[in-house]
């Protein structure tokens, strides 16, 4: 259908072009003064923390554990209700993911579940803002101060959102970001490690360059994590343009919130700046499927994030009982939300959801 509205969809104009152009031009094209400026520049959205840019966001979330000290032996409580990267991050670094459920309203880490899987061998937490919606750090927070505990937030879909005024990345030790192209900017690929404490900024910048800062003084083993400047111009362009995609993502989810009729839209918790990276909508009684199928012969674009918990997924293979976020798993569906879509393309789409699940009933 050529008229098809995509569930997401990255946005790349002539500014990004051009922008790798001159980066090609130069000859210049490993982390160098692009990447430098870039980081700089994201600065401004954590609170003025030191930002270390990356290849991936699995790579964000890996090399902050391993800077923050986690390791064999510990475990690091992680919501099951979210993509794999943030559990794997935990193993490849040598730990044990601990799976927690979800606030069913918000989809994040429930702060009670956090409480119920702590044991003597918890070192962090790590919350995601999931959907782009912060999570419960108000409560988070003070939980783990008082036990002692490192938090390492999963922001990969939260670029710009906020809790009482406090960016999401300018909470815990350490902050990570995505930039892969369906995110609500791109660099292409890529990731950057938020984080106010010195020592973690220098240990990621060691592991992310194969462990040295000067060349060939190799100080400890590390990776080859490094963002190129390609991918760092690419992120710069983006970056200027986040703020204004986030609004149009904002009105969006308004007319949404305001017309859908027949499903659970999502609600904001008191004090959040939700940023939409996907709108996801409730639709119970086992219809969920058959609404996206026949959003789909529409040319109405929707996902399912996610349909397995992480815990069940052969990687792990844990029999929890974690009912909010088994339940998540079979209503969850996500709309188009992302800027490109026109007026027209949200009358769309409202209309073709509000009658697909009338239709169900």
């Amino acid at each position: 259908m050529t008229n098809a509205i995509p569930a997401a969809k990255p946005i790349v104009g002539e500014a990004e072009v051009e922008a790798v152009a001159q980066v090609l031009r130069s000859g210049s094209l490993a982390q160098g003064e692009q990447v430098a400026a870039f980081e700089a520049e994201f600065s401004s959205a954590v609170a003025g923390r030191e930002c270390i840019a990356v290849n991936s966001g699995t790579s964000a979330l890996h090399l902050a554990l391993l800077a923050a000290g986690i390791g064999a032996g510990d475990e690091v409580i992680v919501p099951s209700f979210t993509f794999a990267a943030t559990a794997n991050a935990v193993a490849l670094a040598g730990a044990t993911p601990v799976f927690a459920d979800i606030d069913p309203a918000t989809y994040c880490i429930d702060a009670d579940s956090v409480e119920s899987a702590l044991t003597s061998k918890t070192r962090a937490i790590m919350p995601v803002h999931l959907y782009g919606h912060p999570a419960a750090m108000d409560r988070l927070v003070p939980f783990a101060t008082s036990h002692d505990l490192l938090i390492i937030e999963d922001a990969a879909q939260a670029h710009l959102a906020s809790l009482n005024g406090t960016p999401v990345g300018a909470f815990g030790v350490a902050g990570c970001f995505s930039f892969y192209p369906t995110k609500n900017m791109t660099s292409g690929e890529g990731g950057m490690v938020t984080t106010s404490s010195e020592d973690v900024a220098r240990h990621v910048r060691l592991l992310r360059n194969q462990g040295m800062e000067v060349r060939y003084r190799n100080e400890i083993v590390g990776f080859n994590s490094r963002m190129s400047d390609v991918h760092a111009a690419i992120g710069r362009v983006q970056f200027s343009k986040l703020a204004a995609w986030t609004q149009r993502r904002k009105d969006i989810a308004r007319r949404y919130d305001e017309e859908l009729r027949g499903v659970v839209t999502p609600p904001v918790a008191p004090g959040a700046e939700h940023v939409y990276h996907q709108y996801t909508i409730r639709i119970a009684g086992g219809r969920r499927d058959a609404v996206a199928a026949a959003l789909a012969g529409r040319g109405v674009g929707s996902g399912v994030y996610y349909p397995t918990p992480v815990h069940k997924l052969p990687s792990f293979g844990l029999d929890l009982d974690l009912p909010h976020t088994r339940r998540a798993c079979e209503e969850v569906l996500s709309l188009p939300v992302h800027p490109s879509l026109t007026d027209a393309d949200v009358d769309r789409v409202i209309e073709s959801v509000n009658d697909e699940v009338s239709s169900q009933l």
